[in-house]
């Protein structure tokens, strides 16, 4: 039982970086087109460009 006194904050720790991450990914707009994303996964298109 003494391992759930070690086991219990750090997975709090690791939670709470996990959230941390999140919260920074929506502040910096990292999900800003999911529609476009959405479209270009069904487009046909398979030229060999390198994207620009």
């Amino acid at each position: 039982m003494e391992i759930l006194a070690i086991l219990i904050p750090v997975s709090l720790f690791l939670g709470g970086i996990g959230l941390a991450a999140f919260f920074w990914a929506m502040k910096t707009k990292q999900f800003d087109d999911p529609e476009g994303d959405a479209q270009r996964i069904l487009t046909k298109e398979f030229d060999d460009k390198p994207r620009q």
